[in-house]
């Protein structure tokens, strides 16, 4: 079986990573895989300018929509013809258009569409938030500036409706809360939705000497350390605010690494020490700052399946997020970690202090180890991606 990947990027984001993995756990159970990727960043400028310009010349949503209007024709490349199965993961940002979508659809090979977000579902946006229009037809789009009945979203979704038919698409949630969302949207009619988790090296990612980790970090033996980290820290979706707000309700004896894009922005969390590092992309180095954390803390409010926290877990490490998206899928609460109450500074640094806990932590450290080996591990996702290969190609 040959199955070629499709996503914008080989390697920066959250998707790259997944399909990543992904794609080295079925090469590991045979299968052949390719990848292809966007070549050049042209399509990614007409893109967000025609954004721009439909927006009235704001920068309101310029980056929290895609509308697919310029995008590369993958179809006949070797890779596509030589391909039984396309694999889509995150094609956006100029990389595939809504033809280019269009020529894959009737080119007849079966497509699987691994949902990192929510733009194959809605009409122009990758979080819906509070919007249900999705579920029957997106119009006034809230990530606008000017909403309108004939608006972008409406223009898009109408012809994603017109053009998936054009195939046999299997949609997969990397969570079954984005499985449930696609579900009810008026662009799956007609096609499979299923939900099978992003996969991940166990035997990369996992639990170490955290005397050794803090050592060759330079971090403070005895001190209680929590880890946020995120691309980029100061992305406001990512909730630094309400960890900044539940730390000033914990004990001082706390410190905080901060790992990502400009994370030397947080100097100082008031009474607490403020480890800064900057983001990382060796593996191992990754293992290593996980492995010096106590609590690995999330406090995102958008987010599907995230990779940090299957990371963190993988570690041993306790996990403290908020009750939304795929996270309390990951972190089952008073089982491998703690499930704050949304946007909720003081449940979140309950549950830190839950998890920091000596008759709590070692319980939620080997149940997160336990879960990832039984549910993300490379070998249990590869083999449910490869039972729905074989059964789309049966059917083909």
């Amino acid at each position: 079986m040959n199955v070629l990947f499709v996503n914008t990027s080989e390697k920066t984001g959250g998707a790259a990573i997944a399909a990543g993995r992904l794609r080295r756990a079925l090469e590991k159970e045979g299968v052949q895989t390719a990848l292809a990727v966007r070549s050049g960043k042209m399509g990614f400028y007409w893109e967000r300018a025609s954004i721009w310009f439909a927006n009235h010349l704001s920068r309101e949503g310029l980056f929290s929509v895609d509308i697919a209007n310029w995008g590369e024709d993958i179809t006949k490349t070797r890779q596509f013809q030589e391909a039984d199965i396309i694999h889509l993961h995150w094609v956006n940002q100029g990389f595939l258009s809504l033809k280019g979508l269009d020529k894959i659809f009737r080119s007849g090979k079966p497509v699987v569409w691994t949902m990192h977000d929510m733009w194959p579902v809605t009409g122009i946006c990758h979080h819906a938030r509070d919007c249900e229009r999705y579920f029957t037809e997106c119009h006034d789009c809230p990530q606008l500036q000017t909403p309108s009945s004939g608006d972008l979203s409406r223009g898009v979704f109408c012809r994603k409706r017109e053009i998936y038919p054009h195939g046999r698409i299997a949609f997969v949630g990397c969570s079954s809360w984005i499985a449930g969302e696609a579900e009810k949207s008026a662009l799956t009619t007609g096609h499979s939705i299923t939900n099978i988790p992003n996969a991940i090296d166990i035997d990369v990612f996992r639990p170490m000497d955290k005397c050794v980790a803090r050592q060759r970090l330079g971090l403070p033996q005895k001190q209680k350390l929590l880890l946020f980290c995120a691309q980029k820290i100061t992305n406001s979706r990512k909730g630094m605010q309400y960890l900044v707000e539940a730390c000033r309700k914990l004990s001082d004896e706390i410190g905080i690494i901060v790992l990502g894009g400009q994370a030397d922005s947080v100097q100082m969390i008031k009474g607490k020490n403020v480890y800064p590092l900057k983001y990382v992309t060796d593996v191992n180095d990754v293992v290593q700052i996980y492995n010096a954390t106590d609590v690995f803390v999330t406090p995102t409010l958008e987010d599907n399946l995230p990779n940090t926290v299957m990371e963190a877990m993988a570690c041993g490490v306790p996990c403290v997020g908020f009750d939304i998206g795929g996270v309390p899928e990951m972190i089952e609460h008073d089982v491998t970690g703690y499930v704050a109450s949304y946007k909720s500074a003081d449940d979140l640094a309950q549950g830190i202090s839950k998890a920091l806990a000596t008759e709590w932590h070692e319980r939620f450290s080997e149940a997160s180890r336990e879960k990832v080996v039984n549910t993300y591990s490379e070998h249990v996702v590869a083999q449910r991606y490869i039972r729905l290969y074989n059964s789309l190609c049966q059917k083909h």
